[in-house]
């Protein structure tokens, strides 16, 4: 029998506009303590965004979801929440927080191939 993984995940929500509180899914983010993985996953749909807000700033946005990614690999130069340990790194990017990005609850589940359930849920979620 194939091992079963036990997986948290959180959605990426993009606020163009905080105060109203409308947001656009643009990514997943799915850590799995056992395995020492994190994995984000994201994709801005830019013509959706500008139907919340013309006067958002998308380049911004794509510079702050890249910056999930890199915090999420761990990479050295990202300064020194991204040389925390996984599970550390996971926390800290689900977070709770008031600024153009959040993310929602974290959702556990179980599984036998982390990166093929990190890709269905993107595209359940996201696309």
């Amino acid at each position: 029998m194939q091992e079963k993984y036990l997986y948290e995940y959180a959605i990426i929500r993009v606020l163009p506009l905080v105060e109203r509180e409308e947001f656009l899914n643009a990514g997943i983010i799915l850590f799995c303590k056992k395995e020492k993985f994190i994995h984000v996953r994201y994709q801005l749909d830019e013509t959706k965004m500008k139907l919340f807000s013309k006067d958002t700033d998308i380049e911004q946005i794509k510079k702050n979801l890249h910056s999930f990614e890199k915090i999420a690999l761990g990479a050295e130069h990202c300064g020194p929440i991204a040389r925390m340990d996984v599970p550390e790194r996971f926390r800290w990017l689900t977070a709770v927080r008031s600024s153009v990005i959040q993310t929602s609850k974290t959702h556990p589940g179980l599984c036998n191939d982390l990166e093929q359930t990190a890709k269905r849920l993107f595209e359940e979620l996201v696309l």
